[in-house]
């Protein structure tokens, strides 16, 4: 297989299965790095709504200065349909359905019923562990997880997770390419579960419903919080390079007082399963757990979008290799 980083990005073709939110932003992102795109709607319903999303994307990706190229020009590279044979050229298919295995399943078998043997597979899964969806596949080897961030198109996030049959040569392929999407990508060469973001996260989740429904915060207060203090630093560098920073050795102090006291709970918290079982999506619906208006949803929705833009131009101008860009220019 020929290396992607000797490859034009117009001359490689990628399918996306599943046009739900995040397949259209994940195709957003692939045509405004020059792909040409297959856009395949198991659901009809998706169908009607994709080239609409779509094109609101690159609009405001164009507005925003992410993309020199018009949104029409971009959208005509790109293929919306509900024909599984169009992918039959693609170099990379990314599914990205519901979070049910025996739907990937049947989706897998579709894909490779008509994509060449050399095609590589990928799953935008979030929850089920990738060794697992490969071996619903007839080339495992080829089967990757694509974790992606919503907004996928302006996010710098991507993680590529190989399973425990994937080839590693095609994953380092894969890193390669997705810098031409605008990613700042990690490799994850070792499947596990939640893979290293997800892993992360939650247990910070954890920490926090053990926080509120225990009585020492509120929820807007453990917000405020982590708002206030990592959501500073972290577009800047990563845990451990926040720890050279700001002294190590203060860390190991702490961690060895502070670990046994935290929450190390198996069970869903309470206040998250008593919103969920009355229906509450969060600003979907205006449920969540803070208070909403319809308009405040909205609003959320909207700030959040606006936000994501802006941070991306902040963080842009301090990219995973600002010192060894400065380092250089000080030797020039």
């Amino acid at each position: 297989m020929m290396k992607n980083n000797k490859r034009h990005t117009e001359e490689i073709t990628i399918g996306v299965v599943g046009l739900g939110l995040m397949g259209c932003s994940i195709t957003t992102c692939l045509l405004m790095a020059g792909h040409q795109v297959i856009a395949v709607a198991p659901i009809p319903d998706d169908l009607k709504h994709a080239e609409t999303r779509i094109q609101a994307h690159l609009q405001k990706s164009y507005k925003e200065q992410l993309t020199r190229l018009e949104p029409d020009t971009h959208l005509s590279s790109c293929t919306i349909t509900e024909d599984y044979t169009k992918l039959k050229s693609c170099y990379l298919v990314i599914e990205c359905t519901l979070e049910n295995l025996e739907i990937k399943k049947t989706v897998y078998q579709k894909i490779e019923s008509v994509v060449d043997a050399t095609c590589l597979l990928a799953s935008n899964t979030s929850a089920i562990p990738i060794t697992l969806l490969q071996q619903q596949t007839t080339h495992p080897e080829r089967f990757f997880g694509l974790h992606w961030a919503e907004p996928s198109h302006i996010s710098r996030f991507l993680e590529i997770i190989c399973g425990a049959q994937s080839n590693v040569q095609l994953g380092e392929d894969l890193y390669e390419l997705s810098h031409a999407w605008g990613k700042e990508p990690t490799l994850v060469r070792k499947d596990i579960r939640g893979f290293i973001t997800n892993r992360l996260m939650y247990a910070l989740y954890r920490e926090a419903f053990h926080l509120v429904e225990n009585g020492y915060a509120s929820v807007a207060d453990v917000d405020r919080a982590c708002r206030n203090n990592a959501g500073y630093w972290m577009t800047l560098v990563g845990v451990f390079r926040w720890m050279d920073l700001t002294g190590v050795p203060a860390y190991h102090t702490v961690m060895k007082d502070l670990f046994p006291t935290l929450t190390n709970t198996t069970e869903v918290p309470k206040l998250i399963d008593d919103i969920v079982a009355a229906g509450g999506k969060g600003v979907a619906n205006a449920q969540g757990f803070y208070e909403y208006t319809p308009e405040e949803a909205k609003l959320w929705e909207e700030t959040f979008m606006e936000f994501s833009y802006e941070i991306r131009k902040l963080a842009a101008k301090y990219p995973v290799d600002v010192v060894e860009q400065k380092m250089k220019r000080k030797k020039g």
